[in-house]
């Protein structure tokens, strides 16, 4: 199924607790806790641009090819190489400091970042 299309942020379980695990200070996790989050994503095969736009903070656009390395950058404007992986219809990248996967569940699409055992989950309704 294609990723493309653009989604608002619905619902979400166990946001604070992976943002601690991330080390993120209290204020910056109140800050960014219930933002209504736009991703949209464009794919073209196995090419992929995912943008996301946080509603009053940072706006983020990564270009990756499934199976190169690529440069791409977290929402805190760290900038890394990774090679983003499809794996069972998933998008698969590892961060940083966490893994992270995407998928289009019954055409939403669900989101899981994974840090020292804590899966944060974003889930997002198709607007487009």
């Amino acid at each position: 199924m294609s990723f493309t299309g653009k989604y608002e942020m619905e619902s979400e379980n166990n946001y604070d607790e992976f943002m601690k695990r991330l080390g993120l200070p209290s204020d910056r996790i109140e800050k960014g806790r219930d933002l209504k989050t736009i991703s949209e994503v464009q794919q073209d095969g196995q090419n992929f641009t995912w943008s996301q736009n946080y509603p009053g903070g940072p706006s983020i656009t990564n270009n990756f090819t499934i199976g190169k390395e690529c440069d791409m950058e977290t929402v805190m404007g760290k900038k890394f190489k990774a090679t983003v992986q499809m794996e069972g219809g998933k998008v698969v990248v590892n961060f940083p400091h966490y893994n992270y996967t995407a998928e289009i569940v019954d055409g939403k699409l669900v989101e899981i970042s994974t840090v020292a055992g804590v899966s944060y989950e974003r889930v997002s309704k198709r607007l487009a």
